[in-house]
């Protein structure tokens, strides 16, 4: 992996745990020669990345719509800032830039993000891996959920296992970096 996608909530969270493993999620890549990906905002658990790894010596790109830069929350110190036009344009072109997608605690447009890429993978649009950073059990009720949607039929095991769920920085990368993507359709073949 060159470079990893993380998602990250624009709030700090209610507690200092979630500061603390962005920090050592961005502490770990910088350590391992990985450059982080990222949504370009200076505010809350993204600005943590963002400052952590470049403190490390790290590479940190940020895409960012425009509408986003215009309410000054783009971070101003990063290797580089891409600056789109749209949300659309802004999750395709990080998308394109990662080797791999790690959600750590956010909220809906955390999640969304990670649902989607997760989808992407699924329908042969990427064989990436993708995970979650499972601080304090904050993805213990999305990990029961996706079980759930196996038993239930609604998910292919195979499917349920591109996301990995892990609680360090190292086990979850050393475990990214092991995926074997399943046997699916290309979407091109799909259509």
């Amino acid at each position: 992996m060159r470079r990893v996608c993380v998602y990250a909530g624009s709030n700090p969270g209610s507690h200092p745990a979630y500061a603390e493993a962005a920090r050592a999620m961005a502490t770990t890549l910088a350590e391992r020669g990985i450059g982080l990906v990222y949504g370009g905002g200076r505010v809350g658990l993204m600005g943590v990345l963002a400052d952590t790894i470049l403190e490390a010596g790290g590479e940190a790109i940020g895409v960012m719509p425009q509408a986003l830069i215009d309410r000054e929350i783009g971070h101003r110190g990063l290797t580089e800032l891409r600056v789109v036009d749209s949300m659309h344009e802004r999750k395709a072109q990080m998308a394109r830039l990662s080797d791999a997608f790690v959600a750590v605690p956010g909220g809906i447009g955390t999640l969304e993000e990670l649902i989607e890429v997760y989808t992407w993978s699924q329908l042969g649009i990427h064989q990436k891996p993708c995970g979650v950073l499972n601080v304090r059990g904050y993805y213990d009720h999305l990990a029961a959920f996706l079980d759930h949607a196996v038993d239930e039929g609604f998910l292919r095991p195979q499917h349920r296992a591109v996301l990995t769920v892990a609680s360090e920085p190292a086990s979850l990368l050393d475990q990214m970096g092991a995926y074997e993507p399943p046997t699916v359709a290309k979407w091109t073949e799909l259509g």
